[in-house]
């Protein structure tokens, strides 16, 4: 009998809090197995990059990469945020100097050539002769890697062609996937010929692994919290797997690792370190409030308007951590103030739609509403800000666009953060079919061209 352990992580999001004790883990059991004459497979699943963090930021995640070579990791797929937070060209460089495989099957470049750092699949042979198939896919955000200059494809029909191409070559099949739990689910129904999946997107946690078909699914949450470790015993002389079996380990139970506070805080400073750079020099400080008038975010919310040309812009005060102070201010300042990987956007909508999500900007429950997700990394929504919008009386139902009366049959282009988009926050907007999002610019990208020009 044959041994095959798999270890596994997935949305790390860039929180490094675990990163010393999963390092050690990973690597120490590594040499354990390998010792008994086991074979060790280790794997990312995505979105192990977060912009919110300073060394993800001001690295545009080859700090990430450096982490992944040195605790081991033999091949990774990458998630939205590696995908869509980054520019083509930083997207493109990230995994230069990396020494594990990055296993993508559904990107291409727009001409439909792969990148030269990105493949399919991979076939691992161990020292008994047995082959295993790794395939990476990643979620098909396309219309956003469109923007951005790549393409991506249906990952099922892509998945289909792999394992055509892998067919009689390997005795294991494993997915690497940043999909998503029902997708995973649909692959454990749809193709039995894959042994076990490996999730992510979803940040779902299945603590000895979900069983569906013949395919074994295993997750391992968020944030670094849990390991994920997959066995796998196969009849060395048939090549057909015995058993699989899925456990997750508690890193916060885990044993802390020496010195791991001041490890930990040497990837934030080294990072914030690289952004220093000034970026203005305010002659007085600019306020941020949530819940009261909030000059800094008007000031966002103008720049929004301009950048996109609208009629008109909103955005919630919760957007903007804090305010900034008098004197220098350096990109360090601006990803603290405004951590989210949420784009500037647009959307078309008639008078009598922008009225009714206008009016609903005003309900008393937006602004100590907790959000989580959609690339929204604070913690409440804040009031909302207007730009070319005003409110004319008591009851709010008089509505002024760029000083002119509300007209509810005219088309307007509302400039708006893109997390509007994809939450049901206003089924206005959810529904409207004309939507443009600009890419790769954040809101900070915005207010610093702003504050620039300012000086």
């Amino acid at each position: 009998m044959e041994v095959l352990h798999i270890y596994h992580t997935n949305d790390l999001h860039s929180h490094f809090e675990h990163w010393p004790r999963i390092h050690q883990l990973v690597t120490e059991r590594r040499k354990w197995h390998e010792k008994e004459g086991d074979q060790v497979l280790l794997f990312d699943i995505g979105d192990h990059m977060d912009r919110w963090h300073p060394l993800s930021d001001a690295t545009r995640g080859k700090g990430n990469c450096d982490l992944l070579n040195a605790a081991g990791y033999d091949a990774v797929t990458f998630g939205n945020n590696e995908g869509i937070t980054l520019s083509y060209d930083d997207l493109d460089q990230m995994y230069e100097n990396r020494k594990f495989k990055v296993l993508v099957a559904n990107l291409y470049r727009k001409d439909g050539t792969r990148p030269k750092w990105a493949q399919p699949t991979e076939i691992y042979t161990t020292n008994k002769g047995l082959r295993i198939g790794v395939i990476g896919l990643t979620v098909n955000f396309a219309h956003f890697y469109d923007l951005l200059g790549w393409k991506v494809t249906d990952p099922f029909e892509e998945l289909q062609y792999c394992l055509n191409d892998l067919d009689g070559k390997t005795d294991v099949n494993i997915l690497l996937s940043h999909l998503g739990i029902h997708d995973d689910e649909r692959i454990g129904e749809r193709f039995p010929e894959i042994d076990l999946v490996l999730g992510a997107h979803t940040h779902h946690i299945l603590h000895e692994g979900k069983i569906v078909g013949e395919t074994l699914l295993g997750a391992a949450g968020k944030f670094g919290q849990f390991t994920g470790h997959v066995v796998i015993e196969v009849d060395e002389n048939k090549k057909q797997v015995i058993s699989k079996k899925a456990v997750l380990y508690d890193m916060n139970d885990w044993d802390p690792v020496d010195k791991e506070d001041e490890m930990i805080e040497r990837l934030y400073a080294s990072g914030k370190s690289l952004l220093e750079e000034p970026v203005a020099n305010l002659p007085k400080p600019i306020e941020s409030k949530h819940f009261e008038e909030s000059p800094l975010a008007s000031l966002l919310c103008k720049t929004l308007k301009e950048w996109c040309e609208a009629d008109c812009a909103f955005l919630n005060a919760g957007l903007l951590l804090n305010g900034l102070d008098k004197g220098i201010v350096t990109n360090y300042d601006l990803l603290s103030i405004c951590p989210h990987p949420i784009n500037p956007c647009t959307v078309q909508l008639t008078g009598a739609e922008l009225k009714e999500v206008l009016l609903q900007t005003k309900d008393e429950k937006w602004p100590h509403l907790q959000v989580k997700g959609l690339g929204f990394r604070g913690t409440v929504m804040g009031n909302f800000v207007y730009e070319g919008v005003t409110f004319n009386s008591d009851s709010n139902r008089d509505i002024y666009i760029s000083d002119k009366p509300l007209d509810n049959k005219k088309l307007y282009t509302v400039a708006i953060p893109d997390m509007f988009t994809f939450g049901r926050f206003f089924p206005e907007i959810f529904r409207s079919e004309t939507k443009k999002y600009f890419l790769p610019e954040f809101l900070r990208d915005l207010l610093r061209k702003k504050l620039s020009e300012l000086q």
